[in-house]
């Protein structure tokens, strides 16, 4: 058995054990896992340079950028009157609710990139609304937490960052931008999204789900009134990205160069997270929460949960860059390459290593560690790697979060929904077997992907 079972068997354990068990923090896990490996290995004189590849990835503060974008985001309740205008347009429909809840909590869960946070946030919404037009409860609860997790792929969600970071790590001359990337990311996310509305048309019929009720529903003139300015975050995210894409070899690479267009492909993603959280601010309804003193207090108050998002990264490149020096990800992609599996094989077996894996350690870690090692996989079975790397956040992302027994989300949107617990597992498990026929199909290339 190759040492890199053995590496990776003993980071689990000591995740496991300091997580699941002793009930720390995740962060606190990850640096525990971090010393048992250095000790083990016998890596002291190298930890400087761990920490520093730990601090020096541009991607982390592109990642803490939207961090403190989506902790502003919350705090203006800006996108509260989006999710209004998307049920008042929606809920009209024969299981409207179900589709409102499908598209509000992707949108949402891409913005703060946090699936259970996002639950909590938009479930106090969408699954009332959800169970008065006749969803039960359970489903209801499984509509919410599918679709909020589906936000860990679509950008801006930290996780693609960390994707972007694992695919240049294979292929550093290949002068793809971000914009290129995200292109990419949200072709792949349209089918996803198409899925899940899908499957909710499939279960409206199953339970006879009705319309929402004209006394629930908002009222569409008066949710744009109020809700209006939340629509024009997307454009504001997502259009230089567009332009990027489109315009950078025509018009941003002739008046900048190439060495000026690649740095501001990069800049970008600090950049539009600074103005879309400027936007939140100066369009904040109630002055008063985004007052300087308020806004501090904001940080303040948050600074735990930030620290504790950042911190694990930090500690996942760390592990990265020691697995990096001991060949573990190398030493799992030959063996794998040695049961010569071919693409079917890979495309089987890779998403359900990886779910394994996000069940105990974070998404955006596990995308660090051994996202390079599945895109050169894929990628020598004939997979496109830039298909690979925008699914990394599905396959590591999506699916572990949703997958029991850990499945977070499905805990918290069991908890707003009040709902049965083996009837949300067993309704869970539809959504899970569904979210990894898609991920085969995609890895496949069965299905046309934008930008590919």
């Amino acid at each position: 058995m190759p040492s890199a079972f053995t590496y990776l068997a003993l980071m689990l354990a000591v995740i496991c054990i300091w997580f699941i068990i002793l009930k720390r923090p995740i962060y606190e896990a990850m640096c525990a896992a971090f010393i048992v490996l250095t000790a083990v290995t016998g890596s002291w004189v190298k930890i400087p340079s761990y920490i520093q590849a730990g601090l020096k990835t541009q991607l982390l503060y592109s990642m803490t950028a939207f961090i403190a974008l989506s902790v502003i985001l919350t705090k203006t309740g800006i996108i509260d009157g989006a999710v209004n205008i998307i049920l008042s347009l929606l809920g009209r429909f024969t299981g409207g609710t179900g589709y409102a809840a499908v598209v509000a909590s992707s949108f949402m869960g891409a913005l703060s990139g946090s699936g259970p946070g996002n639950v909590m946030a938009t479930g106090t919404i969408t699954i009332p609304a959800m169970k008065k037009s006749g969803f039960p409860p359970e489903l209801a609860a499984n509509i919410e937490s599918a679709s909020s997790y589906l936000g860990n792929m679509i950008p801006p969600s930290a996780n693609i960052m960390a994707a972007l970071g694992a695919f240049t790590a294979v292929y550093p001359e290949s002068g793809i931008t971000s914009g290129q990337f995200w292109v990419v990311c949200w072709g792949c996310s349209l089918w996803f999204i198409l899925q899940r509305l899908v499957t909710v048309f499939a279960f409206c019929k199953y339970y006879h789900v009705k319309p929402m009720s004209k006394d629930d529903m908002p009222n569409l003139s008066q949710s744009l009134h109020e809700g209006w300015r939340g629509l024009l975050l997307p454009v504001i995210i997502l259009a230089p990205f567009v332009l990027d894409f489109f315009f950078k070899s025509t018009f941003f690479t002739s008046r900048l160069g190439k060495t000026g267009a690649g740095y501001f492909s990069s800049s970008m993603l600090v950049f539009v997270a600074g103005v879309a959280a400027f936007y939140a601010i100066v369009a904040a309804k109630d002055k008063s929460l985004v007052s300087p003193s308020a806004i501090a207090e904001t940080f303040t108050d948050s600074a735990k949960n930030i620290s504790i998002t950042v911190g694990t990264c930090i500690f996942g490149y760390m592990i990265g860059a020691l697995f990096k020096d001991l060949n573990v990800s190398k030493e799992l992609q030959t063996f794998l390459s040695a049961m010569d599996m071919g693409q079917v094989g890979l495309a089987l077996v890779i998403p359900l290593i990886m779910c394994l894996l996000c069940m105990i350690i974070p998404g955006s870690s596990v995308v660090v560690i051994f996202g390079p090692a599945v895109i050169s996989l894929l990628a020598g079975a004939g997979v496109s790697p830039i298909l690979v790397a925008a699914m990394l956040p599905c396959v590591c992302g999506v699916m572990g979060g949703i997958t029991p027994p850990l499945a977070l989300g499905m805990y918290a949107g069991m908890s707003l929904a009040g709902s049965d617990f083996m009837k949300t597992l067993l309704n869970d498990l539809w959504w899970v077997i569904l979210q990894y026929l898609m991920e085969v199909v995609i890895l496949l290339g069965l299905l046309p992907v934008m930008g590919v």
